[in-house]
């Protein structure tokens, strides 16, 4: 893996760490009531989006490794560019389910590497 790859995997690895400290202890409802909460999770996930996005690009054989890459970088791009239809229910799921399991496995891809 290239070393400009690790660092991408780092920054991605830090906006979900962002993610999950920013709806830990808080239920959708307290989510939903918190537009502050809101955009910070929604500008964290673009971040991770944009890190892997990048990844692809840059080191094809490198984002080959990483699960659900095309999801990441797909939910990126429809935050970032069809933001009025995003449904802040699924940014939720994205945030308590999806998040934490993409940052196991990046943690796990930058444990191998080191």
């Amino acid at each position: 893996m290239l070393p400009r790859s690790v660092v991408l995997l780092w920054d991605a690895a830090r906006a979900l760490d962002k993610v999950a400290r920013f709806v830990a202890g808080r239920t959708l409802d307290d989510y939903l009531e918190d537009e502050a909460i809101q955009s910070a999770v929604e500008r964290q996930l673009e971040i991770t989006g944009e890190a892997l996005s990048v990844l692809r690009r840059t080191d094809p054989e490198g984002a080959a490794v990483v699960p659900n890459l095309h999801r990441a970088v797909g939910f990126r791009n429809i935050l970032a560019h069809d933001y009025s239809s995003v449904d802040q229910d699924i940014i939720w799921i994205v945030a308590t389910y999806y998040g934490p399991e993409l940052r196991l496995a990046i943690g796990a891809i930058l444990a191998e590497i080191d």
